[in-house]
Order: structure tokens, then sequence, then C-alpha cells
């Protein structure tokens, strides 16, 4: 599809992105670029790539495809920096959890010619680093754009057909309402994880003994949550603050709710609340975002190191 796609951030998503590209002959010539010299190092190890570079703006060079793929805080940086080097006609799209914190950072920079579609493929693991990445990552999950007036309609089309290849599902959303669907999707579960672990550790004589001993049930899986990189993560709070903020406010409400019925003795409320969040759960397996296994399927597939 493209003769040199550029790959600026080599994390999980980037390093899947280069698997996947790879796998499928989506590109010519793959340009890696991250600012770690270890993890560069690593990537060509790996052999994810083609060429390497620590400078972005060389690697991005002649590309036809460039994907953003650092935490959202640094995009407008990666933005000004590789915005000299980028050719006319290319398309400049990134993988960021935030849409208007990404769009009011990069669009000042964005060269006249240049085709920018932020993207955001809705796939990840609590893992990062180019060893944690796989080519299997993006199947059938979503992957949302959220273009910007003006955008040329056949840009869109090829970036969609890219995603496409690689497996995912497309949908195209308003920036703001991006945002506030991840908050609740994605964000606030996350957050949560963070607090419910963060809480455990506090409790250390527990911590210590009882609950890794028995994190069997429900602790364990918000501990897979919390483990997931703390730089991106403390990106996603601070440029999705709004968003956040309005979702935390609305379950902090419902949790009142919820220790009332406790407090109570309120079985019906409880039974009922119980009742329609495991249809939620029925509906997520029947659209095929998981599967029915023990771990929430994520044991009963091993993706091998492409």
């Amino acid at each position: 599809m493209f003769e040199k796609v550029a790959l600026v951030g080599i994390g999980l998503i980037g390093s899947s992105l280069a698997r996947v590209v790879r796998r499928e002959n989506l590109a010519r010539h793959i340009a890696i670029s991250t600012r770690s010299e270890k993890t560069l190092a690593r990537a060509e190890e790996l052999g994810l790539g083609d060429s390497y570079s620590t400078d972005p703006a060389k690697a991005v060079a002649d590309a036809d495809l460039v994907i953003v793929s650092v935490p959202v805080g640094s995009s407008g940086e990666v933005a000004k920096e590789i915005a000299p080097a980028l050719k006319k006609g290319a398309i400049l799209t990134d993988v960021g959890s935030t849409k208007s914190s990404v769009i009011a950072q990069m669009s000042p920079h964005v060269p006249e010619g240049v085709h920018f579609i932020p993207g955001h493929p809705l796939a990840g693991t609590e893992k990062s680093g180019p060893d944690a990445g796989f080519a299997e990552l993006f199947e059938n999950r979503w992957c949302i754009f959220t273009p910007l007036p003006g955008t040329d309609p056949d840009a869109l089309e090829k970036l969609s057909e890219f995603w496409r290849r690689c497996g995912s599902n497309i949908d195209t959303m308003d920036p703001e309402h991006h945002d506030r669907t991840l908050a609740i999707v994605s964000h606030l579960p996350h957050i949560i994880a963070y607090n419910i672990v963060g809480t455990a550790d506090d409790l250390e004589t527990v911590t210590k003994s009882e609950v890794i001993k028995y994190s069997a049930s429900g602790f364990r899986d918000f501990t897979r949550l919390a483990a997931s990189d703390p730089t991106m993560w403390r990106d996603v709070c601070l440029h999705n603050r709004d968003a956040i903020l309005e979702m935390l406010a609305r379950f902090s409400e419902d949790l009142a709710s919820l220790q009332r019925a406790i407090r109570w003795g309120e079985g019906d409320k409880l039974f009922e609340l119980f009742s329609r969040t495991r249809a939620i759960r029925r509906s997520i397996i029947e659209a095929g975002q998981d599967i029915d296994v023990p771990d929430f399927g994520r044991q009963a597939v091993e993706h091998p190191k492409n």
C-alpha cells in the first residue's frame, strides 16, 4: 500500500504495527524512530524495520505514511520536530487515546499538503516496549478516526484500508465524543484499577500476605490493568481531564447509591444491578470483543513473537 511507512515510537502499538505491516506486505520500507538508543537497538535486534534512527525527522523523510505512537503529552513536540521533513501528500496519523488534546497539539505544526488524520486503535495489553508487540493485536478490534473538517476523502479511505488490512474494524467520531466515550470504557476502568491496587498496597500487612496469596479472585484482574505503562496513563489523565472528571463524578454518585443499598440491606436493588451488568458482559462476548473462557480469554491464546 505504501512505499515507506515511518513509525515514530516503537512500544506495544508501534512494534505490533511493524510486525503486521511486514506480515501483510503493506510497505516496501519500514522506518523506525524512538528516543531511547537501547529501545532502538532492541527493535533492530528483533528485525522490526528496515532503517532505524533516534531522529524522528530523519525517519519520516520521504515517508508516505507516518504513524506517531508516543504518549499523548509528547505528540505536539514530535509533530513540531517532524514537520519540516514531511513530504507533500503524506498521511500523518497517531494512535493516542485522547483526541481533542492531540489535535490541539499537532495541528498547528502540520504543513500544508500533508493529510493529518487523528486515529486511535482500541487495542492493547498491559505490556510495553518492542518485545510486547504481536501482529495479531488489532484483529477484530476497532480503530476510530476523528477526521478534521476538510479531510481528503481519498486519504481517509487509504488509511482506513491500511487499518482494515491490519485486522481492524473502522469507525469515525467527533473528537469530543471520542474522548467522553473512552473516558468511561477505558480511562475510568484503568484509574479505578490503579486506585484499588494502590489502596491494597497501602495496607502493607495484608498486601504482603493474603492479598498476593489469594489474588486468584477479582483483585488479580485489577492488577493487570494497573500494570499498564505509567507514562502513558499519566498523560491520558492530564490530557482528557474534563471527560475523566465527569465520569468519575458519575461513578462516585453510583458508588454512593450502591453503598446505601448494601448498608440498608436492599437486596432487590443489588440483584437488579448485578443482573444488568452481567448482561453487558454477555454482549461484549457476542460482539466478538472477548471470548468466554477464564481470565477474560487472555491466557487462552498464545501470541507468537513475529
